[in-house]
């Protein structure tokens, strides 16, 4: 499958780098991988540590990746399903834009938009300390919203059906993003999140 490579659009932000493909799924293409990714993957509800509680994390998610490729975060150990050809086929392209390789994928069902995810920074010891993350969206635009960990500066960025948003550099780094909920929409999105788990003693 042949995917348009629209962009990048740089996004300007101190401290950060980050590249934007507003495009890189037409339509047709993106609703497709949309239907596969929805039914195809091992999707679940897990649970967190939140403030010493287990909570429900408010969306579903699967993690997917080369066999050594376990991640921590939360209190929560992910351990990888063998890579779908659907998964393989957007992390190829991923690789393409990003100019690097990813060994797993974070995958995330926001059924509508009262599933949201709450601010963080993807900095775990197994993601290096300048980690490439590409995150790929399918389904309905949300906000993706960025807070700048010193000065405190937000900043939101739709991200399209059929988007690719490459994150690199020090924005882990500097930065925490997050989706907040919101009642205008109803429909449901995936959010895949590929990258490069390094195996920490």
């Amino acid at each position: 499958m042949q995917a348009s490579l629209f962009g990048p659009e740089p996004v300007e932000l101190p401290d950060a780098t980050l590249d934007y493909f507003p495009e890189a799924y037409d339509r047709a293409q993106a609703d497709e991988l949309l239907a596969q990714l929805m039914t195809q993957l091992h999707w679940r509800q897990d649970r967190i540590c939140l403030y010493g509680k287990k909570v429900n994390i408010p969306r579903l998610q699967a993690w997917y990746g080369d066999s050594s490729a376990n991640y921590r975060y939360s209190g929560l150990t992910m351990q990888p399903r063998p890579w779908l050809p659907v998964l393989e086929a957007i992390k190829l392209r991923c690789e393409r834009l990003a100019d690097c390789r990813f060994n797993s994928v974070l995958a995330n069902l926001y059924r509508d938009g009262n599933d949201a995810m709450g601010w963080h920074s993807d900095d775990e010891p197994e993601l290096g300390s300048r980690p490439v993350i590409a995150s790929v969206s399918f389904g309905a635009e949300r906000g993706f919203d960025l807070r700048h960990k010193k000065t405190g500066q937000k900043v939101r960025l739709p991200l399209a059906h059929g988007s690719v948003l490459i994150m690199r550099g020090d924005t882990q780094k500097c930065w925490q993003h997050g989706m907040a909920r919101t009642k205008k929409i109803t429909s449901p999105r995936v959010n895949l999140t590929f990258r490069w788990i390094h195996s920490v003693e």
